[in-house]
C-alpha cells in the first residue's frame, strides 16, 4: 500500500479521529482539575491577623486553607511579644486558598542600644541624635535656668540615665531643659487633622508637649491608629489661649472623616454671616 493510500485510508482516518479525541479529554479533565484545585473564581477576604499570637494566627491560617511565612520582626514596645504586628495582604484584600500570608511580628526582645550623652546639647541637637540612635523624645520638662532651649537632665521612666546605659530601641526618654528667665509663652498649636506622629513632632518643634491620647470606638486595631487623625484637642487652637514652654495638650483621634465636619460648617456659617451683614 503506498503511502498516499494509506493516510487516506479509512483506519488512518479513525487513529487520527482518536488522538485527537484522547487529547481533547486530557485538556478538559486538566482544566477541570486545575479549577478544582484553584478554586477558580472563588475570592475570599483575608482575615485580620493584628494582634494575634503564634498559635491564634496558626490556627486562623489553618482555618481558612491558607499559609503563611515569617518575613521579619520589629519591636513596639505597646505590643505584647510575639504577636502579628503587619501582614500582607491587607485585611479585607481579596486572595484564594493556600495564597501564603506575610507577616511582621513583634520581636520577643528589643535591640539594645546605649543611651547617648544629652547634657548641654541644644533641644534640636538632642532630638536628632536620639532620632539616629532610634530612641523616641519624650516629655520636654522646662526648668528653672539662665540658658534657652539646653538640656539638662535626660530621664528614662521617670529616673536620671546616664550615658552608655543600654536601652530598648524604640524607648522613650524625657528630657529636662531650660526656660531661659524670660516668662516665654507660645501659641496654642491647630493640631485638628494631624496623626500622632505628626501631632507629637509639631508640638515639640513649639516646645509643648501632647498628654493624654484618646482614641475613639471607630479604630479597633493598632494598624488603624496608625492612620487615625486628631478631631479634638484640648486647648483649642481658636481660643487664643498661650501656652508657657512645656505645657500639655490633650488630644482625640479618630478615622472618622466626618467627625471634623461640623467645626468646618461652623466655620463656613460664620463666614456666610459676616458677609451678609456686610451687604446689608
Amino acid at each position: 500500500m503506498s503511502v498516499l493510500k494509506f493516510l487516506i485510508s479509512k483506519k488512518f482516518l479513525i487513529h487520527i479521529a482518536s488522538a485527537l479525541g484522547l487529547i481533547a479529554l486530557l485538556l478538559i479533565i486538566t482544566f477541570v482539575s486545575l479549577s478544582i484545585y484553584t478554586h477558580h473564581g472563588e475570592n475570599y477576604a483575608t482575615p485580620d491577623f493584628s494582634g494575634l499570637t503564634e498559635r491564634q494566627f496558626i490556627d486562623l491560617v489553618q482555618q481558612k486553607k491558607l499559609r503563611y511565612n515569617i518575613i521579619d520582626s520589629v519591636h513596639v514596645a505597646e505590643m505584647a511579644p510575639g504577636v502579628v504586628v503587619e501582614q500582607t495582604p491587607k485585611p479585607g484584600s481579596k486572595v484564594k486558598e493556600n495564597r501564603t500570608i506575610f507577616f511582621t511580628i513583634n520581636a520577643f526582645s528589643a535591640e539594645q542600644v546605649p543611651m547617648p550623652q544629652l547634657v548641654d546639647f541644644s533641644l534640636r541637637n538632642a532630638q536628632v541624635t536620639l532620632e539616629s540612635y532610634g530612641i523616641k523624645v519624650g516629655k520636654l520638662i522646662y526648668i528653672p535656668s539662665v540658658y534657652t532651649q539646653l538640656v539638662l537632665g535626660q530621664q528614662y521612666k521617670g529616673k536620671p540615665i546616664e550615658p552608655g546605659t543600654l536601652i530598648a530601641k524604640g524607648s522613650t526618654i524625657d528630657l529636662l531643659v531650660g526656660q531661659g528667665l524670660s516668662d516665654e509663652k507660645t501659641e496654642v498649636p491647630d493640631l485638628l487633622g494631624m496623626t500622632l506622629e505628626e501631632a507629637r513632632s509639631y508640638c515639640q518643634s513649639n516646645s509643648l508637649n501632647i498628654d493624654a491620647v484618646i482614641y475613639d470606638d471607630s479604630i479597633p486595631t493598632l494598624q488603624d491608629s496608625t492612620r487615625a487623625f486628631i478631631w479634638k484637642q484640648l486647648p483649642d487652637a481658636e481660643s487664643g489661649r498661650k501656652l508657657r514652654l512645656g505645657s500639655s495638650l490633650d488630644v482625640w483621634l479618630t478615622i472618622d472623616s466626618f467627625k471634623i465636619m461640623p467645626d468646618t460648617l461652623w466655620v463656613d456659617s460664620l463666614a456666610v454671616d459676616s458677609l451678609a451683614a456686610q451687604i446689608n
